[in-house]
């Protein structure tokens, strides 16, 4: 057995809307640039926006941790993988603490804690609150004995008489360290778009907004208390003979090395880096595709096409007709595709936005409309109940979705379905995974450690695609 000792802090709070997203990137910013510190990112929960975010703050790739997709020993073994050389892990939570998708809490940031043994800081919104936080701190210290709250940091005080009552209530009431105190104000607010923040790549001045945040955590945070509240987390213990601490196992023959193209772009954002790097691990090559600005598809023995926002930028893909109409001969021709949400969304006949429609690759039959409203959020179970390129039929395939696009116009005579939606809404409530040819075009999310013959499947079909004559 070998012991890693990472320092590392879980940011929680009692519910969602607390700040936990500005408190993190101000700790992540403020520990980068102020203590000249490598850090590794961590994000509870399926979430690409959040990420792209503290990716782009510290320079390290956010990684994902899900209890609910993942089990608790995958989730140890992927924390210990991202964050064995970094100098502090940080987590950042979802929803409350303890909020999960039943009773018991299965898939909340209090069992991402307890899998890698990490004290938990809790954000909390004192806006109208005093002596009351004592009771709200003292109740979370108090519900799980497994679930060490090792510190409270105070968002949007008013003015210093308030922040003063609430230390004097938690030092007098739940003796654990208040670690800083924001106060209200517009420099901690970060732009947003219906799916949460605005994607960290999407536009070079928001940054100016993260600089502000850190520059007001440096500002108002113990960070030297956080460090030692971090650096007393207790070693996490791996068997050396686990080879999945280091990199995946790969399962397939490499003696046909075949190209996987991503399509990854501001379009197109929508990737967990786990997901990429079981591609490589299943033994293919990765080269990387701009369905904006590339004129012609490279030569390639697969696609994956992740999700994004391709409605903001419909103008500048329908223009690249080029690109379009060599996906579209690719496919016709039989080059196994795997899409998600915005690359479902990216080979239909047409994008609606906003009144306007837009063309795009134009293999599916149906078109795609955006909304205002969520047409499907959150945890998705799928079961596969017809052939297609990439799953064993009677295979259960666990996911997520959010998206606030719905499938219109389909052509249900030409529509094949590879899913039938057990939770979830996927494509019209009961069905999901579009099927044409070696097209698998879908709503639900899915991450490499959870789903793990996925990239396999994926890798054997480029390879089979490779060979053919």
């Amino acid at each position: 057995m070998s012991n890693f000792c990472i320092p590392r802090l879980v940011i929680g709070a009692p519910q969602g809307r607390s700040g936990k997203t500005t408190v993190t990137l101000g700790i992540l910013a403020a520990l980068t640039i102020s203590k000249n510190l490598k850090i590794q990112p961590f994000k509870k929960g399926p979430d690409f926006i959040d990420p792209s975010w503290m990716t782009r703050v510290t320079g390290s790739q956010c990684r994902n941790l899900d209890s609910y997709l993942m089990s608790k020993e995958d989730v140890r073994k992927s924390f210990i993988k991202g964050a064995v050389n970094a100098d502090i892990a940080v987590v950042e939570g979802a929803m409350g603490l303890f909020d999960g998708v039943d009773l018991e809490g299965s898939g909340s940031t209090a069992e991402i804690a307890k899998a890698i043994s990490s004290p938990v800081i809790l954000v909390v919104d004192t806006t109208r609150m005093t002596r009351s936080i004592a009771a709200l701190v003292k109740g979370f210290q108090n519900f799980d004995e497994n679930v060490l709250i090792a510190g409270v940091i105070l968002n949007k005080i008013a003015r210093p008489r308030h922040e003063n009552m609430l230390r004097a209530a938690i030092d007098h009431y739940c003796g654990i360290p208040v670690l800083g105190a924001i106060p209200k104000g517009q420099q901690f607010i970060i732009p947003d778009r219906h799916l949460g923040l605005i994607p960290a790549n999407e536009d070079d001045d928001l940054n100016l907004a993260v600089q502000n945040v850190g520059e007001a955590a440096g500002q108002y945070l113990d960070l030297d208390k956080l460090m030692e509240i971090a650096a007393s987390a207790a070693p996490l213990a791996v068997d050396d003979n686990d080879k999945t601490t280091v990199s995946y196992e790969v399962r397939t023959d490499k003696s046909v090395k075949p190209i996987v193209g991503i399509i990854r772009d501001r379009a197109f954002s929508f990737y967990y880096p786990e997901n990429i790097e079981a591609i490589k691990d299943a033994g293919a090559e990765v080269t990387v595709i701009d369905a904006l600005r590339d004129k012609k598809l490279p030569a390639v023995d697969a696609l994956f096409i992740g999700g994004g926002f391709p409605e903001v930028f419909a103008d500048q893909l329908q223009a690249n007709e080029s690109l379009r109409s060599d996906i579209y001969s690719a496919i016709e021709a039989g080059l196994p595709v795997y899409a998600e949400c915005g690359g479902l969304m990216y080979l239909c006949q047409r994008l609606i936005y906003r009144g306007l429609a837009y063309d795009m690759v134009g293999v599916l039959p149906c078109d795609v409309q955006m909304v205002d409203k969520p047409q499907g959020h959150g945890y998705m179970i799928a079961e596969v109940k017809e052939e297609n390129p990439f799953f064993s039929v009677g295979a259960v395939i666990k996911g997520h979705e959010f998206h606030h696009s719905k499938v219109i116009n389909l052509d249900y005579q030409a529509a094949k379905f590879a899913y039938r939606v057990e939770r979830g809404w996927g494509i019209d409530g009961k069905n999901d995974g579009m099927i044409y040819k070696n097209v698998l075009a879908t709503y639900n999310h899915i991450h490499a450690l959870s789903v793990k013959d996925w990239a396999d499947n994926l890798v054997a079909r480029a390879r089979d695609y490779h060979e053919t004559p």
